[in-house]
């Protein structure tokens, strides 16, 4: 039984280009025709990538289509193509961030379209490498967006974690840190959760310890020589040495 096509942006916009040619077309000022030579949308995608080509005459390309996106209105091909031919140069980025981040794929790509949507309507013309601008720019975008995701940590106390509570004395707290090992995939950011003990009175570091499975490992958390070591795990009262 086979798999049902991919439904992302990225493959959607690959089968509405297929074959398909918007007009009015695009055109290579490469020297040879003064008019420019007219490009089929397919020929067009391979020379903006092709760095055997005069970086004059694909930046004339890109700014075709920075154009194309400016001045052709809904009901022309030219929107979906403006970003068929800015795939090859987000696809990569598109997946590195979709595995370092575990980030959905249809959430990647719709945003890594939008930044390059945006950059692309801002390009100017006196730059001298318009695509690689917009690329280099859009992708920093999303890589930007996702690296502030996985530091958000969902906390159910919104009163703690907007600081309502620092002015309280650190010993009436309890406090926990949950440290990855470095350079192993899964896990990677450290975790700290701080508890009021005056507030929450059956929280101690044995309750903490047995929610988290590690009741009898707590005081010496380490590799047993079985498995695989992901983490280990601090428990100690906020403002004591130990």
């Amino acid at each position: 039984m086979s798999l049902p096509p991919y439904s992302g942006i990225f493959a959607a916009v690959e089968r509405q280009c297929a074959g398909s040619d918007p007009s009015p077309p695009l055109r290579l000022f490469d020297g040879t025709e003064r008019a420019g030579t007219p490009l089929t949308l397919a020929r067009a995608r391979g020379l903006l990538y092709d760095r055997s080509v005069c970086p004059p005459a694909r930046a004339a390309l890109w700014r075709q289509i920075a154009e194309r996106l400016r001045v052709d209105a809904d009901g022309s091909d030219w929107p979906t193509a403006v970003v068929w031919l800015g795939l090859p140069g987000l696809r990569r980025t598109a997946f590195k961030i979709t595995r370092s981040f575990r980030a959905e794929r249809e959430d990647v790509e719709a945003e890594l379209v939008t930044c390059y949507l945006e950059e692309l309507a801002a390009t100017g013309a006196e730059d001298p490498d318009p695509g690689g601008t917009v690329l280099r720019a859009a992708c920093s975008r999303a890589w930007t967006v996702w690296h502030r995701a996985r530091r958000e940590v969902a906390v159910d106390d919104v009163e703690s974690a907007n600081g309502a509570l620092h002015d309280i004395d650190a010993e009436g707290y309890w406090q926990a840190d949950y440290d990855p090992v470095p350079h192993r995939s899964g896990l990677s950011a450290t975790v700290r959760i701080t508890v009021p003990a005056h507030r929450v009175e059956g929280v101690r570091l044995g309750a903490l310890a047995q929610k988290w499975g590690v009741a009898g490992t707590a005081t010496s958390v380490g590799y047993a020589g079985r498995g695989r070591q992901v983490a280990k795990v601090s428990l100690r009262r906020v403002g004591r040495s130990r």
